[in-house]
């Protein structure tokens, strides 16, 4: 696969600088674009200054650069394989014996290399930010959250009761509640507001929260309640699992959460989908040198360069909108799972081989 190591290192060095060159020029263009549509809000919460534009700058960035970087994988294929081809260096290559994938190898293995990059990118470091900004967006961009684990502004019905929690702490038996607010509902008419600061769960007989205070609204009077306990038909995993949020959680963390839904008879499809695109998603940077291949080859002075490197970005693009729809059909459970994550990657790898074996080899 590899004939000259010297060819291989230059190959592989021209496609990575050009692909994160056009990654930090796009992501310094959209982060900028973002923030001007996002400063307004921030600055309008009392007490935010400069530094929690700055803190949102941090948490939004990550979110940018994980949704650019298969384009820009594609981007930087094309435009290293033109320069190549312009300067008949493609040429020689397969002048000295060299096959089209043999041409194709370094930039192959480069981009199998963005991928693990990617992958750890989004599960170390995307995951969390998402978490974070998703919960300090609930707050209005507010005081910011501690613990970027934990489930914010849970709602949950008890019959006609309807209980809100600000945020959500630890798992199981475990779980902690935080800022509990009880809406005491009969028939469908508010009778009394509980609030209390925290909860605890009591095993087999619901919810213990205090120190409570009860508004009643017939009589508009308030009272404080040294602990009441609430929710008695609630199980833990309807807080901790009431609303899980694919992108806020890592592989791992995924995985769990999707066992814990499916113990409880719980509908898991589209998260499972989700979890086999954390790692079709990254993955699709390994696609992107062979469906921008057509770029590569054919005589630069026919006329024809610029209308190969557009069916390389009409290829490229084709895939990211299959992969999309195969995504929303696995979210309304038309597609299996699995089928929803894996199909549009083995789709263009067919069709990216098929292109690169039917013109050059």
């Amino acid at each position: 696969m590899f004939p000259s190591r010297t060819v291989a290192l230059y190959t592989g060095r021209l496609f990575l600088v050009r692909t994160f060159a056009i990654l930090f020029a796009l992501v310094l263009v959209l982060q900028t674009l973002d923030l001007l549509s996002s400063s307004g809000d921030i600055l309008a919460m009392p007490g935010n200054t400069q530094a929690q534009v700055w803190t949102y700058v941090s948490l939004r960035a990550p979110q940018i650069i994980s949704f650019l970087l298969p384009f820009c994988v594609l981007l930087g294929t094309i435009l290293t394989l033109i320069t190549m081809n312009q300067n008949s260096e493609v040429v020689a290559l397969k002048a000295a014996g060299l096959s089209a994938h043999q041409v194709l190898a370094p930039l192959l293995v480069a981009s199998m290399g963005v991928a693990v990059v990617s992958f750890v990118f989004n599960d170390r470091i995307v995951s969390r930010a998402t978490a974070t900004l998703t919960q300090w967006q609930n707050v209005n961009y507010g005081a910011m959250p501690i613990d970027r684990g934990d489930r914010a502004n849970v709602w949950v019905r008890d019959g006609d009761d309807l209980i809100q929690v600000d945020q959500v702490r630890g798992r199981g038996v475990g779980a902690q509640l935080g800022g509990v607010t009880l809406y005491d509902r009969t028939g469908g008419n508010l009778q009394s507001i509980i609030r209390a600061p925290q909860g605890v769960y009591v095993a087999g007989n619901g919810w213990r929260i205090g120190p409570a205070t009860r508004f009643d609204v017939a009589s508009g009077q308030q009272a404080a309640i040294p602990s009441i306990v609430i929710g008695r038909g609630v199980r833990p995993d309807q807080f901790t699992l009431a609303s899980v949020d694919a992108d806020s959680l890592s592989f791992g963390a995924l995985r769990a959460a999707i066992g814990d839904l499916a113990e409880s008879g719980r509908p898991t499809k589209a998260l499972e989908g989700a979890l086999w695109h954390k790692l079709s998603g990254p993955l699709s940077a390994v696609l992107m040198p062979l469906l921008g291949a057509v770029a590569a080859f054919g005589i630069a002075r026919s006329g024809k360069l610029f209308v190969r490197a557009v069916i390389g970005m009409a290829l490229g693009f084709a895939y990211f909108v299959a992969d999309n729809f195969a995504l929303a059909m696995g979210n309304l459970g038309a597609y299996p799972p699995f089928l929803a994550a894996w199909a549009p990657f083995l789709l263009f790898l067919l069709i990216g081989e098929a292109v690169l074996f039917r013109t050059e080899e």
